[in-house]
């Protein structure tokens, strides 16, 4: 619902950072580091490696502000491409898909360390995730296909058009980053 306001001012606050970064860090390879830094934050919650369970967030973090970085970058250096898009938002719908099943996982497992017994009552995660998965993937490459397929407003600042939503990058970030 605010990504359409707030992404000037992100560009706003990024495009000096992205116009002193070393011209090798491209904004394919901060998509990617953004990517792995998003499925460490996986790993770190379905694992419960922290006590704290900071690490997962951390890693969040850090994965969401790398992923408004690699636009801006490609637009500062006028190398924006679909192919481009096209992994910032294939990264995103694997991790938001992937993000509950880690959670659920690890949450599943300090029940298991707290009880030290697997209750007959527990839910066999593992069928909603995949089931979650695979229709999370699936609507974005719909999605994408289809927005490939729209035409292109002049000014438009990401790689396709994406119609107001009610929830949007900005709210699913905020959701997810508290649920972490």
């Amino acid at each position: 619902m605010y990504d359409n306001h707030l992404r000037h001012l992100k560009d706003r606050i990024t495009t000096p950072v992205c116009q002193i970064m070393p011209s090798w860090i491209t904004p394919n390879l901060t998509t990617l580091v953004a990517f792995i830094s998003g499925l460490l934050a996986v790993g770190a919650a379905a694992l419960s490696m922290s006590p704290s369970r900071l690490w997962p967030l951390v890693f969040w973090l850090l994965n969401r502000i790398l992923d408004g970085v690699d636009g801006t970058l490609a637009r500062t250096r006028g190398t924006a491409t679909a192919l481009g898009g096209f992994l910032d938002l294939l990264s995103d719908f694997i991790l938001y898909s992937l993000i509950p099943i880690a959670l659920a996982h690890g949450q599943d497992r300090r029940l298991e360390d707290a009880v030290d017994t697997v209750s007959s009552a527990s839910v066999d995660w593992r069928a909603v995730a995949v089931l979650e998965a695979t229709f999370h993937i699936n609507n974005f490459v719909l999605f994408y296909i289809g927005a490939v397929v729209a035409a292109k407003a002049d000014g438009e600042l990401t790689s396709v058009v994406m119609t107001p939503a009610l929830i949007e990058g900005l709210e699913s970030g905020l959701i997810f980053t508290a649920i972490i």
